[in-house]
């Protein structure tokens, strides 16, 4: 393992993760603070226009008429020391970015990620590689031009996450790969990489390269994101309700009032939405999920592209949900709870618990078993789709009983629950249908309620505290003796899963690489499937 000074510049094929202190990509100052300098002269310049036609052309005195300082530093011959001031801003503001820049170094150790940053006050932020619950790789579009990415290693713990902006993109990616090495329990490689084609052409592939990296992921993602499901999804949201509502509101206030001043003050509106919309349609192009020997590989974006690796284990609930507008079409959304989550957004612009922004019922089987390695029985799987599809009754899930009619109306015969080997399944709503999976080994507790209401009835509730998100595991209105034995089975399962689980170390259980390379590794069963 080859060892370089401290605070030596990475290049692509660098070796990262040798417990030496590194510093960032060259263009980190320009892509962090170069811009905002742009946007400053580019006003001074605007502001400048009608003083330089008057240099060049003679625009004449103003008559006193009005005051405009530009001109009064000219007249005064005030402009010399005036643009002595503003170049020194510039290079004081420079040199600030490139003090910052030189000052930010991390290192990447077989404990912990470690930054430090900082000119008058130096911060020191680490993440130990045990916690680590995903690793996020963005590349703006603009960071792409410079062959740059963004590496945020997402932390257990609130505001825990460790960001590296700007890294080069290939060493970006062997970074990834050698974290990911190292919190598996397994020991890093030595692979290099060079780079070829000069410079234009290593920007080019960058440029149009899948999100996927094709040494640690399957060269094909599970679900193929179709365009016309894309624009549907959008189209029957409930973002579109809301809009449709609105526009029949403005349409009545107008007809009613004969006001037509109420249009103009939809305008703005109609640019944000129009900006929603195209937001939400980019992100969801060029959308990957595929399962690795490191965890779940999940990759989107057209412009400024993002993709992010989840080890296993690190997933503590699953959501599959599927909107009333979306019931024709058989289409459903996935989301998850993790212990901590990413800064970028994900799949469609939604949160980054958001694995599948829009899927079949196809797309969305595949997902579930990329998501739940756990779920090794076929008969489990098959008990979670008919979760999803059952309008209820004898379906394998204990259902809630006639008498929760009062308080579950529509959704009582759909309202019950199932525990197999490795989850919990909590199923709900029969409008907006629901079904939620916990993994055992990450149940965090466990509680029973039963209200006045309940007791009168002889029903009780059921709910399974993971870590907070999106999804809450959360199930009402069951037989109250359901409930108690559920209870206990749910308890004991959770112990004996959370014994024998070893996913924080997914592969120091299984035998070394063959001959050092890190992709003949054999992947546990839990980063399998």
């Amino acid at each position: 393992m080859s060892r370089r000074a401290p605070g030596e510049r990475i290049g692509t094929g660098a070796r990262l993760a040798d417990g030496q202190w590194h510093r960032l990509h060259p263009a980190t100052p320009v892509l962090k603070g170069g811009i905002a300098l742009v946007a400053i002269v580019g006003v001074i310049i605007v502001n400048l226009r009608d003083l330089f036609i008057n240099i060049i052309i003679g625009g004449g005195d103003s008559g006193g008429e009005e005051y405009d300082p530009l001109v009064w530093i000219y007249e005064h011959e005030f402009a010399g020391l005036v643009l002595l001031a503003i170049l020194g801003g510039v290079l004081l503001f420079v040199g600030g970015f490139y003090v910052s820049w030189r000052m930010h170094t991390f290192r990447i150790t077989e404990e912990l990620v470690e930054v430090r940053s900082g000119i008058l006050f130096r911060t020191n932020r680490r993440g130990r590689l045990d916690r680590i619950q995903g690793i996020n790789l963005t590349r703006p579009f603009l960071a792409r031009l410079f062959g740059a990415a963004r590496l945020e290693i997402t932390v257990a713990g609130q505001n825990a996450n460790v960001q590296l902006a700007y890294l080069g993109s290939a060493a970006a990616d062997e970074l990834r790969r050698e974290i990911l090495l190292l919190a598996s329990g397994s020991q890093s490689s030595a692979v290099e990489t060079t780079a070829a084609g000069g410079v234009i052409g290593q920007r080019v592939t960058e440029l149009f390269a899948p999100e996927r990296d094709p040494n640690v992921a399957p060269p094909e993602s599970v679900v193929n994101m179709h365009l016309g499901r894309v624009i549907g999804s959008l189209l029957l949201s409930g973002f579109t309700v809301i809009i449709l509502g609105g526009i029949i509101a403005l349409t009545v206030v107008t007809a009613t009032t004969r006001e037509p001043y109420f249009l103009f003050g939809f305008v703005p509106g109609i640019i944000g939405m129009s900006g929603y919309y195209i937001s939400r349609f980019t992100r969801s192009l060029r959308y990957s999920i595929a399962g690795t020997p490191d965890g779940i590989r999940v990759g989107f974006g057209l412009l400024s592209t993002s993709n992010e690796t989840l080890p296993p284990g690190r997933i503590h609930a699953v959501q599959v949900n599927q909107p009333l507008l979306w019931r024709a079409a058989g289409w459903w959304e996935i989301k998850v709870n993790r212990a901590s989550n990413s800064s970028a957004s994900g799949a469609g612009g939604q949160a980054n618990t958001t694995i599948l922004p829009v899927g079949n019922l196809t797309d969305t089987r595949r997902v579930l078993e990329l998501v739940l390695p756990g779920l090794v029985d076929p008969a489990a799987i098959d008990l979670l789709i008919r979760g999803m599809l059952s309008k209820g009754g004898d379906d394998g899930f204990t259902n809630s009983p006639r008498r929760a009619r009062i308080i579950r109306w529509f959704s009582w015969k759909r309202n019950g629950f199932a525990i197999v080997p490795g989850a919990v399944m909590f199923r709900r709503g029969a409008i907006w249908r629901e079904l939620v999976v916990v993994p055992q080994a990450r149940l965090q507790s466990l509680g029973m309620h039963q209200g006045p209401l309940l007791r009168r009835l002889h029903l009780a509730s059921l709910t399974v505290h993971t870590v907070a998100g999106p999804v809450v595991a959360r199930l009402g209105a069951i037989d109250a003796a359901d409930a108690v034995a559920a209870f206990a089975a749910i308890e004991r399962a959770a112990v004996s899963s959370a014994d024998a689980d070893t996913s924080h170390r997914w592969r120091s259980s299984v035998p070394s690489a063959v001959d050092g390379d890190p992709e003949h590794t054999e992947p546990s069963q839990a980063g399998r499937r």
